[in-house]
C-alpha cells in the first residue's frame, strides 16, 4: 500500500499535471461486462449470483465457484491478458521485481528465480520452459485498458483500492507454496486450466500475508479445477494452493483483489484521533493530566478503569456526531486509486460545459472519483492553524504507477510522497460544497454562500478542475 501524505492542493489553481484520456486497445470479443455503473461492473462479473445473495452468503464467509462453460466468456477473459502479451510488454521495458517475479514451489517453499535488471523476453521464456517457473506480473490494469477498465469501476464499487496480478504457469507445476492473503480475492481463468485446493482459515479474516506448511493446514475444504471463463472468490485468509496439471498447456490466470487493510479497525485508527482532538475542545476530562509516572509504571489497573470511562464517554459523543473524520484513509484511497476510464478519446480532459456564470445550472463530474474533507491549513505552519475545506480528487492519477508504491516519478514530491491533486477553500464553503455533491444540479446563485463572488470563485475552481460542468 502506498504511503499516506504529500503536497497539499491549492485553492483555484490547476495542478500542473494534466488530465489524460485512455487509448482503447483494439480488436477485443464482445464484453460480457455492464459498463452502465459500477453496480452493473460488479454484478456482471459475478453472474449468475445475485449481488444481495453473495454478500449475505459468501462474502468474508467462504468461497464461491462460478464455472461457466460460456465460449464467449472465455474469449473475453483470454483477451484480458495472455502469455504472449508479456512479449510485446517486455520489450516496453519490464523489469524483475518491481513488475515481474519468477519463481516455483520446491517442498513448499517459495524460490525466486528473478534476474537483475530489465526483462528479456527470450530468457523468461526459457526459464518459463525449462525450469517450470510462473510468471508473476504485477499491476497489469497499468498496460491492459479493460482490465484498467474493470479495475477502475470496481474501485468505486467497494470504495477501495483494487489491485491485480497476472500468473502464468506452466503444465505440472506450481509457483507459490499454500499461503493466505490480506485481501478479497476475485480469480478469473484466462487461458489452460488450474487446480485449486482451499483449506480452512487458521486466522479468519486476516491482516497479513503468510505462509502455511501442509501440516497444518490439514485436508482440502475444495478442491476443483478452473477452466477460461470461471470465477473464483474467496476471503482474506482463505489458505490456498494451486498448480497447473500435468499432459496439457499452461495456465494463465489474473487475481483482482482489495479491501487491503479496509477494516472497521482500521477506520477507527484513523477516525478516534480526530473525534479525541474534536472532544477535547470541549470536555475537560480529556485534558486532564495524567497521572505522575504513569509511563513507566507497570501495573495500570487504576488507569484502565479511567480510560474506560473514557471511552465510553467518547462513545456518548460520537452517537450525537454527525460527521466522523477519515482523512487519512479517504486520502490514501483517492490519491492512489486508478484515474477514471474516459473512453477512447485521446484528447485531454477539458472543463464541462461553458464558464459558468451566476445564473448557470451545474452538477458535478466524477463523484466517485472525489472526496471533501476537513482538515487544518496544510500551507499554515503557525501553532493556531485554521480548519479549512480540502477537494480532493483521482482525475490526474497516473494509471501507470497504480498499486506500484512510491517511486521516482513526476508526481513525486522531494521527500518521495505522492503529490495529491485538489483544491483548498474557506470552511465556510462546505454548506455550498455538500450543496453541489448531494443534488443532482444547482443553479450557481442558490449555493449557501455570503457573496455572489464566493459562489462564482467557487464554481469556476470546481470547473477548472473537471469537477463540475455547465448544462
Amino acid at each position: 500500500m502506498s504511503k499516506k501524505g504529500g503536497k497539499q492542493a491549492e485553492t483555484g489553481r490547476k495542478i500542473h499535471i494534466p488530465c489524460k484520456r485512455a487509448k482503447v486497445e483494439a480488436s477485443c470479443p464482445p464484453s460480457p461486462m455492464n459498463y452502465d455503473s459500477p453496480d452493473s461492473v460488479f454484478e456482471s462479473l459475478i453472474f449468475p449470483i445475485e449481488q444481495e445473495k453473495f454478500f449475505k452468503e459468501y462474502w468474508e464467509q467462504k468461497p464461491l465457484l462460478i464455472q461457466r462453460d460460456d465460449p464467449s466468456v472465455a474469449a473475453y477473459y483470454q483477451s484480458l491478458f495472455q502469455l504472449m502479451d508479456l512479449k510485446e510488454l517486455s520489450s516496453q521495458g519490464l523489469y524483475y521485481g518491481r513488475d515481474v517475479n519468477i519463481c516455483r514451489c520446491v517442498n513448499g517453499k517459495k524460490k525466486v528465480l528473478n534476474k537483475d535488471g530489465k526483462v528479456n523476453y527470450m530468457q523468461l521464456k526459457r526459464d518459463f520452459d525449462q525450469k517450470k517457473a510462473t510468471i508473476q506480473f504485477h499491476q497489469p490494469q497499468r498496460f491492459k485498458d479493460e482490465l484498467w477498465r474493470i479495475q477502475e469501476k470496481l474501485e468505486c464499487y467497494f470504495g477501495s483500492l483494487v489491485g491485480s496480478n497476472v500468473y502464468v504457469t506452466p503444465p505440472g507445476s506450481q509457483g507459490l507454496p499454500p499461503h493466505y492473503d490480506d485481501v478479497e480475492v476475485f480469480i478469473l481463468q484466462l487461458e489452460g486450466e488450474k487446480r485449486w485446493r482451499l483449506y480452512k482459515p487458521t486466522v479468519h479474516l486476516a491482516r497479513e500475508y503468510n505462509v502455511e506448511s501442509e501440516d497444518r493446514i490439514g485436508n482440502p475444504t475444495h478442491e476443483f479445477i478452473l477452466k477460461p471463463g470461471d470465477l473464483l472468490y474467496f476471503p482474506r485468509g482463505t489458505i490456498h494452493q494451486a498448480d497447473t496439471p500435468p499432459g496439457g498447456l499452461y495456465s494463465t490466470h489474473v487475481t483482482i483483489s482489495t479491501y487491503q487493510n479496509n477494516s472497521w479497525g482500521d477506520f477507527l485508527l484513523d477516525a478516534i484521533p480526530g473525534l479525541v482532538f474534536d472532544t477535547a475542545k470541549e470536555d475537560v476530562d480529556l485534558r486532564t493530566s495524567i497521572p505522575r509516572q504513569l509511563l513507566m509504571q507497570v501495573d495500570i489497573d487504576d488507569s484502565t478503569r479511567r480510560l474506560s470511562s473514557l471511552l465510553r464517554s467518547l462513545a456518548d459523543r460520537l452517537e450525537n456526531t454527525k460527521e466522523l473524520r477519515s482523512s487519512d484513509m479517504k486520502k490514501d484511497f483517492i490519491m492512489n486509486r486508478l484515474p477514471p476510464f474516459l473512453g477512447n478519446s485521446s484528447d485531454s480532459l477539458a472543463p464541462g460545459g461553458k464558464l459558468p456564470k451566476l445564473d448557470s445550472k451545474i452538477r458535478l463530474r466524477f463523484k466517485d472519483h472525489a472526496i471533501i474533507t476537513v482538515e487544518p491549513d496544510q500551507e499554515n505552519s503557525d501553532e493556531l492553524r485554521k480548519e479549512m475545506v480540502y477537494v480532493y480528487h483521482s482525475l490526474k492519477n497516473r494509471r501507470e504507477r497504480h498499486m506500484m508504491g512510491n517511486e521516482d516519478d513526476d508526481d513525486t514530491s522531494e521527500e518521495g510522497i505522492s503529490e495529491t491533486h485538489g483544491l483548498r477553500f474557506p470552511l465556510s464553503h462546505m454548506d455550498a460544497l455538500k450543496q453541489i455533491w448531494r443534488t443532482a444540479t444547482v443553479t450557481v446563485k442558490d449555493l449557501s454562500l455570503k457573496s455572489d463572488a464566493e459562489k462564482e470563485n467557487l464554481v469556476l475552481s470546481l470547473w477548472a478542475e473537471c469537477l463540475i460542468e455547465v448544462i
